[in-house]
């Protein structure tokens, strides 16, 4: 079970979304991970088969999926960053019509539906409204919707977007159990979506991979160090301005920072052990945390 992609780029006009792409997935979690607008839900769309590349192939298994059609869509489940739904349908109307569209025959449907409403724990809720669910809820009918046809690639775009901090864990739960016997493929720009869940994590800038691994290899890949210090208050931009700062804390007589650099930023700096988020900083930049708009 391989997903390849091979000299893979995607152009609107004179804008390059997508550079020459080599990556090649098996079984198990992938995290894509890039700010808004690096490429990322072009990609997706193009491995949903909604969008061709202007330039190389995507194989599975040795066959292109854009001459594979049905069949490869038939192995494909999709959420993407904005689904849409019928807002007064029930959840459980909203999934038995997906069903439909998928061509899953109603009584299979019927069962398979109420098994991932019971996996996503939305069984209670299955005749409630789809507009009156939470934004957590609705992703997670989003994920039961993916999942109807049972699919061995699982590809996710944004899942956990707007989403508070519970629903958040209580979604990288789910979708690490999802892993098992299947390729699951999570976009995000935010680190701690696929910091602990996935086995192997690309990092994607203006349409290119340019670093992949596990997050400890990302990690010690690292040219930098990680420091703390504490420094009076007025001078918080001056080393924003020098340094890459992670975190800015206001604590008694000054702030204390966490700042990203080669060497010791203050006499009172302490070394601390990097995170992924870290690396994001480094790698991204201030950026990291910019909303634009996607590509």
């Amino acid at each position: 079970m391989e997903l390849k992609l091979k000299n893979v780029s995607k152009d609107y006009g004179s804008v390059l979304a997508v550079d020459n792409v080599n990556y090649s997935m098996e079984t198990g979690v992938y995290g894509l991970l890039g700010v808004n607008g690096a490429g990322k839900t072009t990609l997706m769309t193009m491995l949903c088969t909604v969008t061709c590349p202007s330039a190389g192939g995507i194989t599975w298994d040795g066959d292109d999926i854009f001459e594979l059609e049905e069949d490869y869509r038939g192995l494909l489940g999709y959420l993407p960053q904005d689904f849409g739904y019928y807002p007064d349908l029930s959840v459980f109307d909203y999934l038995m019509y997906i069903a439909a569209l998928k061509g899953i025959p109603p009584a299979a449907a019927k069962k398979r539906i109420r098994e991932l409403l019971d996996m996503v724990g939305l069984l209670k809720y299955r005749k409630r409204k789809m507009k009156a669910l939470s934004g957590g809820m609705v992703r997670r009918a989003g994920i039961a919707q993916a999942m109807l046809n049972d699919p061995k690639i699982l590809i996710l775009d944004e899942p956990t977007a707007g989403l508070d901090p519970n629903e958040r864990i209580r979604f990288r739960n789910l979708i690490s159990e999802l892993s098992e016997d299947r390729l699951v493929l999570l976009s995000t720009h935010i680190v701690s979506d696929v910091e602990y869940i996935a086995e192997q994590i690309v990092l994607m800038q203006e349409g290119r991979f340019f670093r992949t691994g596990t997050s400890e290899e990302l990690i010690a890949g690292m040219d930098e160090e990680v420091w703390t210090c504490t420094v009076p208050r007025q001078k918080v931009n001056q080393y924003i301005q020098q340094y890459p700062v992670g975190n800015v804390k206001h604590v008694s007589g000054g702030a204390e920072l966490r700042i990203i650099s080669k060497t010791r930023p203050s006499e009172n700096a302490v070394r601390e052990a990097p995170t992924l988020e870290d690396a994001f900083l480094l790698y991204f930049g201030e950026n990291g945390g910019d909303e634009d708009a996607a590509v």
